[in-house]
């Protein structure tokens, strides 16, 4: 199943009080498994940026001031969207922000059945844990070293990482069966080559003496006298 790993960073915590998205990041998961396609950008929110959301994000009113509004990068990131079901950390807020700027473009806005919230399943999972993203990516050995401060396609590429162990970890990375498709998605087994020269047999004289007279007691045609004794 195709699914997106969605984070935003944005210049406050409402978007029903006029706070806009500052940057977008997506990651690509298949069957919970990264593809490697992403989606990022920055946007000019066209407003200031509190200096505390700078202290966390690194992102100011100036360095955003030359890039595109989200009108100009809405068709791209809807296109990679596509229809696959959206995950997010604290899913609500994204959506909220997300629904909120496509609204405003008067585009269709994503209904809550399509957003999954990792800190839901995570709460769900470990009942009373700490269910931020730093303290789940340390539950499971993830590094934090790229993220010395929040970045939207930083924060979801550690999410789809984290959301691989929710769902069962690296494991699932290994099909036996293996189908050839969704490169880097699955690993497939080869197959072992026959033996050039098959194993002599261990079976004793008595044993197959006695496994011939078990034989005779059953009766009827048996399968094995087709291939003879073995």
């Amino acid at each position: 199943m195709r699914e997106i790993i969605l984070d935003t960073e944005t210049t406050g915590l409402d978007c029903n009080l006029g706070d806009r998205i500052t940057e977008i990041g997506c990651v690509e998961v298949v069957d919970c498994i990264p593809t490697g396609r992403t989606f990022h950008t920055y946007v000019n929110p066209q407003r200031d940026v509190p200096e505390i959301v700078t202290k966390i994000t690194g992102l100011t009113a100036e360095f955003l001031a030359d890039k595109p509004l989200f009108e100009d990068v809405a068709e791209k990131f809807c296109a990679f969207v596509g229809d696959a079901v959206i995950v997010a950390h604290n899913a609500p807020f994204d959506a909220g922000f997300v629904n909120m700027e496509l609204g405003r473009l008067g585009r269709d806005i994503y209904p809550s059945q399509r957003f999954k919230d990792t800190v839901r399943i995570a709460r769900e999972k470990f009942p009373g844990a700490h269910a931020s993203l730093d303290a789940l990516c340390k539950r499971f050995n993830i590094s934090l070293e790229t993220r010395d401060k929040h970045g939207a396609l930083v924060d979801a590429l550690l999410l789809a990482e984290v959301y691989l162990e929710l769902n069962g970890g690296r494991t699932r990375a290994l099909d036996l069966a293996g189908d050839g498709g969704n490169a880097g998605a699955k690993v497939a087994f080869p197959a072992r080559p026959q033996r050039p020269v098959p194993l002599a047999s261990r079976i004793r004289d008595e044993e197959r003496a006695a496994h011939d007279a078990f034989l005779e007691t059953l009766g009827g045609a048996l399968i094995w006298k087709k291939f003879g004794s073995a």
